[in-house]
């Protein structure tokens, strides 16, 4: 792998998914990486380093070129986003001053319009599309874990200019270099769909019974709501003029009895930390659609209301 790509890359959010990126872009890229956090995460990642224990990549420390908070992040050619949902537009307006006209910036995130949102607040640089299947978060000790022998990116432009596409192959220049498995797709709303489909299953159904996966398959009545939110999803996905197909809900279906027992969401430990959750973008978002749409959709209903709950108590 190369050393060196003569670019300013920056990973914005240090989570599980923004701190797997920063420690495998890091083990190529070390001295052109910047890492943007806050607070005691920035101190500490100042201090140790991003320390990365990963079954798939196995145990990882990185010290970049710097850590810096949003304010003080210089201008940059590439900007990997990987911040929690609610957070995008409030993050887009504190990175504004270092987004040229030609950096490339790649939102990592959950739902299916983050490209969309960044385009609107920033006005400038090129977005790229993405999502990556994962199971990433941060441990008690600030480290970041990452279970699975999985980490797998899709990259794309919902637009045809050409310099999306030149900025599409660059990041994969990128993830190549860093040994991240990742694939450049020509309908890359398709593959953010489909997997916002089953995330509008595993995260809602696991948060709103914190239950683990394997809790839920345990239950009949559990593991057919779980079948019956990726069905609404899929339903809600095709209304709206998404090329998803009867298979692509079939595999769904078949994942959820391949998950591991252990398996939790992030959205189920973030209620359970007590941490603002992303109740809107797994639950509300597609309840709203649904019924913009007049897509049926009474358990993804049932489920909101179960989270809303749960947040409240919290």
């Amino acid at each position: 792998m190369s050393d060196k790509t003569n670019r300013n890359i920056a990973v914005v959010g240090i989570g599980g998914v923004g701190g797997f990126l920063a420690g495998a872009i890091g083990t190529a890229y070390e001295k052109e990486l910047t890492l943007v956090a806050r607070g005691e995460r920035l101190q500490s990642l100042k201090e140790q380093g991003l320390i990365l224990h990963s079954e798939l990549r196995g145990e990882i420390t990185v010290h970049p070129k710097a850590v810096v908070t949003a304010q003080e992040l210089e201008e940059q050619d590439v900007i990997f986003l990987c911040v929690k949902n609610y957070s995008l537009e409030e993050v887009c307006d504190q990175i504004r001053h270092a987004v040229g006209e030609h950096t490339i910036v790649i939102p990592v995130m959950n739902g299916v319009d983050p490209g969309d949102r960044v385009r609107a607040v920033l006005g400038r640089g090129i977005v790229v599309d993405s999502l990556i299947y994962i199971v990433a978060f941060i441990g008690a000790d600030g480290s970041i874990i990452h279970q699975g022998d999985f980490a797998r990116m899709r990259i794309g432009s919902k637009h045809a200019k050409e310099e999306e596409q030149q900025a599409v192959a660059e990041v994969s220049r990128i993830l190549t270099g860093a040994g991240v498995e990742h694939l450049a797709v020509d309908d890359i709303e398709l593959e953010i769909w489909r997997k916002y489909i089953l995330n509008c299953a595993y995260n809602v159904a696991t948060a709103a019974y914190d239950n683990s996966i394997g809790q839920l398959r345990a239950d009949p009545g559990k593991a057919k709501e779980f079948t019956d939110l990726i069905s609404e999803a899929y339903e809600v996905a095709k209304a709206k003029g998404v090329a998803v197909l009867p298979e692509h809900r079939d595999e769904f279906f078949d994942r959820f009895y391949q998950y591991r027992e252990d398996a939790t969401s992030s959205l189920q430990r973030d209620l359970n930390a007590k941490k603002q959750a992303e109740i809107e973008t797994f639950s509300g978002y597609l309840v709203r659609e649904a019924a913009r749409l007049g897509v049926e959709a009474p358990v993804s209903e049932k489920m909101y209301q179960l989270l809303k709950q749960r947040e409240m108590e919290s």
